[in-house]
């Protein structure tokens, strides 16, 4: 069964009625908007397949009468780790959407209830499962550069996808987590696989200083509304968003506002935004690697630059992705083979460039593998070990949780404070690991009532 049939939901629901039928079979569909409920199920049906509905407030009742073995969480973030945890007291496995919550506590409670219930839960990182990323794990792995010792990683959001969180729930951090949990915990998962470890210590600093007032200002739009679908400024703004005028837009949140209220086509300078557009991190990690990360939501194309400096040289890898809006009928991320790239720079030695693996599809053709992963009755043995579970989800989201406290207080902030009793997740071996970091034993001391207090108040300042 699925909770939650928002734009990143049909990705699923597609996998088990269609492409994974003779293995998977759809019991059950809940969400707590009854337009959109009533629009999957139509589609459900179109495909041979009847599917009770259920309301948000019925889960328990969708569990009795279902009886999942799996449970798909697709909902807004912050709701994910009360279907989680839900699901998995009531007997169900789980699998999740990134990114597995949004906050230490709400980790800390689906460890917990994990722990005690012993039931699987599996998140679904599909950057790991793109080819050329695999690749970059498969290169590092061999030690063509030898032992990892930094990394440098920025991510480039542009002025399309980019703007998109800004119109939508991720706007606000109590939803999403802000860009540091919601989207990064991509990157951040991506580096602690790519390097077979887990974050440490976290340090960041962070701004809104383009999906302001002051820009729409800029642009010349004096009158704008909070919303695009009444705003006088609708034919001049670059950052325009006809939902009425994209088919799936339309029908997904437009016709389906009167249920709850929920606006898809929120101005993206709106002063009621309180989540970064702009954020630096330092991270170090257990065995000895120190990460420079930033992310940018504002920029001309999309894609990420990741360098790994080694004891034997440097590898390179750029990737360029397709401009989309979340919902829009596009395929979200495809490759651009043209702007994809791997490069070695060996100590001593010629630069050379390394025929990339190709992926085809959304998100890299990440997502095409990862579904084949988890629906498939006998997925075969993976040397990456690219599935993922709570483990992996949590240190994914802690570097994030940790730099939102970091940019809150202005401090340093140490993983060990935040969730307990994770576990090591599984990763590869890597050629020669370093020896780990030796933090101060008592790690309580450095966080007080006042920066938890800041973190939990904490968001971009209103410019």
């Amino acid at each position: 069964m699925q909770v939650g049939v928002g734009g990143r939901s049909m990705m699923y629901s597609v996998a088990i009625v269609k492409s994974h039928a003779a293995s998977c079979e759809l019991v059950g569909l809940c969400d707590s908007n009854e337009g959109r409920l009533k629009l999957r199920a139509q589609w459900v049906a179109e495909q041979g397949v009847q599917v009770p509905t259920y309301s948000a407030a019925d889960f328990d009742r969708m569990i009795a009468e279902c009886k999942p073995d799996v449970v798909v969480v697709t909902t807004k973030d912050c709701y994910h780790d009360e279907y989680i945890c839900r699901a998995m007291e009531l007997g169900c496995d789980v699998i999740t959407e990134k990114p597995m919550t949004t906050d230490a506590a709400k980790c800390q409670r689906i460890i917990n209830t994990q722990h005690r219930t012993g039931k699987k839960c599996v998140v679904t990182f599909n950057y790991r499962y793109s080819p050329p990323t695999t690749q970059v794990k498969d290169l590092l792995m061999s030690g063509v550069i030898g032992d990892i010792l930094s990394v440098d990683f920025h991510w480039l959001l542009d002025t399309y996808h980019g703007a998109d969180y800004f119109r939508r729930w991720h706007r606000n951090k109590q939803n999403s987590g802000g860009l540091m949990v919601h989207k990064a915990t991509h990157h951040f998962d991506l580096i602690n696989w790519l390097l077979s470890s887990v974050p440490a210590s976290v340090f960041a600093m962070g701004h809104r200083k383009f999906y302001t007032p002051q820009q729409a200002l800029r642009y010349g739009l004096k009158d704008r509304s909070e919303r695009c679908a009444d705003c006088p400024e609708a034919k001049r703004c670059p950052f325009f968003l006809d939902l009425k005028g994209n088919e799936r837009l339309n029908e997904m949140y437009a016709q389906t506002e009167e249920y709850d209220g929920y606006f898809r086509d929120r101005c993206v300078f709106s002063d009621q935004i309180d989540i970064e557009d702009s954020m630096n991190v330092v991270v170090a990690y257990e065995n000895g690697v120190k990460m420079s990360y930033s992310l940018n939501a504002f920029l001309p194309w999309e894609g990420l630059a990741i360098s790994f400096n080694g004891s034997k040289g440097r590898l390179e890898f750029k990737r360029r992705e397709t401009v989309y809006i979340s919902g829009d009928g596009s395929v979200p991320g495809e490759l651009m083979a043209e702007g994809t790239s791997i490069m070695v720079h060996p100590h001593f030695g010629t630069a050379y460039s390394v025929p990339v693996w190709q992926g085809v599809g959304s998100h890299g053709g990440g997502d095409a593998v990862l579904l084949d992963d988890l629906f498939s009755p006998n997925p075969p043995k993976d040397k990456y070990l690219r599935a993922a579970d709570q483990r992996a989800g949590a240190y994914s989201i802690l570097t994030g949780v940790a730099a939102n406290l970091s940019m809150a207080t202005g401090k340093q902030i140490y993983v060990a404070d935040l969730v307990q009793s994770i576990g090591m997740p599984d990763y590869p071996s890597m050629p020669t690991p370093y020896d780990p970091i030796e933090l101060p034993k008592v790690t309580s001391r450095r966080l007080n009532e006042r920066d938890l207090g800041a973190m939990r108040e904490g968001g971009a300042k209103k410019e």
